[in-house]
């Protein structure tokens, strides 16, 4: 018996969530009774899924997407089956990688943009370890986008109305919810290592264990949907958008990252003598200089930039210093084994298998190429310029030009990639704001 018929048969499913996860880190895929999953022929679904934009549109470009609108195989993951814990019966979740019909895999796939990063870590004898943290907004359910968001009412009748950083009270606010949250995450084995409130108004963030990167992927991608989940059943949203509200900071994917060595176990970003290593340095010094080549990984929507501000949290270049929260690049305090990078750019937007990729795929190629790093910063790094794109276009120039990214990402990647993101922006442009109607309607 496979270990997904012997997870059906232990749990009593009786029904199947088959999943992937699309550009924007959508979940899109099939829900089927347990007795009809296909695992061993896999789930056939259009290619164009990888292909489709946050508002249901496809790009046209023939250079990602057969003309022919093709079929490709979904094959299950086993290691990735979990409960669905809010569902009203017996219900597993599996994700799924995705092939063509020859058995070649979707290259443009976000899980495989990562599964092929990680092997070329591999091939040096080095595995990736990650630990992300993710931070969102509560706020109160919001039925006409034309309205701003509100903090949700908490237990106490009020809603939030400063800062509240650290505040055990302000998190108490919202227990029962976060009771809910706690128990699916634990019935998906997502391992929360703490919950923190953040200094918006009902922002928080929790931090997953350390651990293998893809595995990390996966439970920043179930996270998501499971504090909606849990949020919903409260009468609230829970959002990941990067800047959902004016005057309030922007929300975070905080990628630590460090490589341990396959033979030894060791940390590779210590030497010997416990003492920061050449690879340790070169890692950084990649970052540096391909984190604005891969910013639209970080940033992948319009709304995303609105979070990458002066003085909001947010990191505005590419400087690193030790324990230093204003720069993009942090080293935090640590002793030898457990010496790792922060990188504090991405936003909560993004889509965790393609952010922890490229986060990955810069350091390494600052590793293969033996690259330096500028001097660590030791003051405010908001007092230096920008050094990072400012919009989304700019981003997908970038990348477009960095032939060492979409050699590691892949080029069809890149293109289909693109091609989605461009859709987008050219959407959002057709939209009027009411900014513009305020400001430009009889001023101009």
């Amino acid at each position: 018996m496979s270990t997904i018929q012997q997870f059906f048969k232990e749990h009593g499913i009786s029904e199947c969530e088959a999943i992937i996860p699309d550009m924007a880190g959508v979940p899109r895929g099939k829900v089927m009774p347990a007795a009809k999953f296909a695992e061993e022929e896999g789930m056939r679904l259009p290619e164009s899924i990888f292909l489709q934009t946050v508002t249901g549109e496809y790009p046209d470009d023939e250079r990602a997407i057969s003309p022919s609108e093709i079929d490709v195989v979904m094959k299950a993951d086993p290691t990735s089956i979990r409960v669905v814990p809010w569902a009203a019966e017996p219900t597993a979740q599996v994700i799924h990688d995705s092939f063509y019909s020859d058995g070649r895999p979707v290259t443009m796939a976000p899980r495989y943009v990562l599964q092929h990063v990680l092997e070329l870590y591999a091939q040096h004898g080095w595995d990736p370890v990650v630990a992300p943290e993710l931070e969102f907004y509560l706020i109160e359910p919001n039925t006409d986008s034309d309205y701003p968001l509100k903090p949700p009412i908490g237990r106490s009748g009020r809603p939030e109305i400063g800062r509240q950083s650290y505040s055990i009270a302000a998190v108490n606010e919202f227990d029962p919810l976060f009771d809910d949250m706690y128990a699916f995450c634990e019935a998906q084995d997502i391992e929360i290592d703490t919950l923190i409130h953040e200094d918006g108004a009902a922002q928080m963030e929790i931090n997953l264990l350390h651990g293998n990167a893809m595995s990390l992927a996966d439970q920043v991608f179930l996270f998501k949907r499971t504090a909606r989940e849990a949020a919903l059943r409260h009468k609230m949203y829970a959002t990941f958008m990067a800047k959902p509200m004016a005057r309030e900071p922007g929300s975070a994917m905080h990628i630590h990252q460090s490589i341990i060595d396959r033979r030894t176990g060791n940390n590779v970003f210590s030497d010997a003598e416990g003492r920061p290593s050449p690879l340790f340095f070169s890692h950084i010094a990649g970052l540096q200089k391909y984190l604005p080549a891969a910013m639209s990984l970080f940033a992948p929507n319009v709304n995303s930039y609105r979070r990458i501000t002066r003085h909001y949290s947010a990191p505005i270049n590419t400087q690193w210093g030790y324990d230093n929260r204003t720069a993009g690049l942090r080293v935090p305090v640590s002793n030898p084994k457990n010496r790792r990078v922060e990188n504090r750019i991405a936003g909560a937007d993004a889509n965790p298998y393609l952010a922890i990729a490229a986060s990955l795929a810069c350091g390494y190629l600052g590793m293969v190429e033996g690259l330096k790093p500028s001097e660590p910063i030791t003051g405010s790094a908001y007092d230096l310029p920008f050094s990072l794109p400012r919009n989304i276009e700019d981003s997908l120039r970038l990348l477009r030009e960095c032939r060492p990214l979409i050699e590691m990402l892949s080029e069809r990647f890149v293109i289909a990639y693109a091609a989605v993101k461009e859709n987008e922006y050219e959407t959002f442009l057709q939209v009027i704001s009411s900014w513009e109607r305020e400001h430009l309607l009889l001023n101009v």
